[in-house]
């Protein structure tokens, strides 16, 4: 089984559970197992996240009062924050121990680079201070160093504590990231009316602003992005709608990036209008190749690079490489997994009997199962 190395853990997931029954560690960590199994896909689940060391060893502590058993887990994950988030949500649906009635609550998810962040803040600034002369330093040390200072301009707002700017109460506008990295990295170049949601839920304190100012929602530019910007909308009212570029995440974009993105945000009527427009090209696709037992290969634009046999599909992907596939048969985890390989973004078919998640979507045509 492979480890998490301490230098690759990015967050711990601490949960707390009570047990009507007395039940012992081994127990809990084989409930954990069973009962999230198939929950989140074959790529979220957690016998697999760990054989490829992307989820460390689960520690669980007991005590035990008459005949309840009451303990904490921590779980130590390198995943992204959303699929942390997802793991995190799944642990929550654990119904029983054994024989027994269990109940688990998530506390927390720490991020261990928030305290690693603080570390080196403090202790620049100690060095700093102790400067007795000026040294030689390169530029790129001294803006670094100039960077970091700022994150002593993040706040936390409300009794939810979500990580602000410090004029988010006073601005008319505000931007609304995904996390704590966003919104610090917005506040470094020069962003102070922004807010993080701080995970896949949409907090109260959101949904409150959103009423009374206008919001921008920015986000990464990826499959994860827009499955936020959808459960946003469904929750809270937001203006307007921006992505990273493809495959980048806000944390990470440079100052000229981030006002490229920004200036080239969408109303969320045209965003609504794009997805509904897209939906029905593709199922109008589709219905190009019902009853014939094919398959139609699209690029990004949903131009048609091939038309093909299904019998054929499996010689023709390595190299014609389609970013969306629509089969007219079942989806199937063989197909699914065949499509995965060579980087198809989105594949629909008849039915599906698998889910899709943040690297493949599917689509079953008449309901979008993504």
């Amino acid at each position: 089984m492979a480890k998490v190395a301490p230098s690759s853990i990015k967050y711990f997931i601490i949960a707390e559970f009570e047990v009507d029954g007395n039940v012992a560690k081994p127990d809990v960590i084989g409930a954990i197992f069973g009962q999230t199994e198939g929950l989140l896909g074959e790529d979220l689940e957690l016998r697999n996240l760990q054989e490829s060391g992307k989820i460390g060893r689960i520690e669980v502590e007991i005590t035990y009062q008459g005949e309840k058993s009451i303990g904490e887990v921590r779980i130590p994950s390198s995943l992204d924050r959303i699929e942390t988030s997802l793991v995190a949500a799944a642990i929550e649906t654990i119904e029983k121990i054994g024989p027994y009635a269990a109940k688990f609550k998530v506390r927390r998810v720490e991020d261990v680079r928030v305290g690693k962040r603080s570390y080196i803040i403090d202790r620049a600034r100690e060095i700093l201070s102790h400067l007795t002369q000026e040294t030689p330093a390169s530029k790129e040390l001294i803006k670094k160093l100039e960077e970091l200072s700022k994150e002593g301009e993040l706040i936390e707002y409300s009794e939810e504590r979500l990580p602000a700017g410090p004029e988010i109460e006073e601005s008319k506008e505000i931007i609304v990231v995904e996390g704590r990295a966003d919104v610090i990295n917005l506040l470094k170049n020069g962003f102070k009316n922004v807010i993080g949601l701080d995970g896949i839920n949409i907090p109260n304190t959101i949904v409150e602003l959103s009423k009374r100012k206008e919001v921008t929602l920015f986000v990464d530019g990826d499959r994860g992005g827009r499955m936020i910007v959808d459960n946003f909308l469904r929750r809270a009212k937001a203006s307007y709608i921006a992505f990273a570029p493809p495959g980048k995440e806000v944390e990470e974009l440079t100052k000229k990036e981030i006002f490229k993105c920004l200036k080239s945000r969408i109303k969320v009527e045209e965003y609504l209008k794009r997805r509904k427009g897209k939906f029905l090209k593709l199922r109008n696709l589709f219905n190009e190749i019902a009853n014939s037992e094919g398959a139609l290969l699209l690029d990004e634009k949903l131009n048609i690079v091939a038309r093909v046999p299904l019998d054929k599909l499996e010689s023709v992907l390595p190299s014609l490489r389609p970013h969306t596939i629509l089969v007219d048969s079942v989806v199937d985890e063989g197909l699914y997994n065949l499509c995965r390989k060579y980087g198809v973004k989105i594949i629909g078919g008849r039915e599906s009997r698998v889910r899709g998640d943040r690297r493949l979507r599917v689509i079953k045509f008449g309901k979008d199962e993504a």
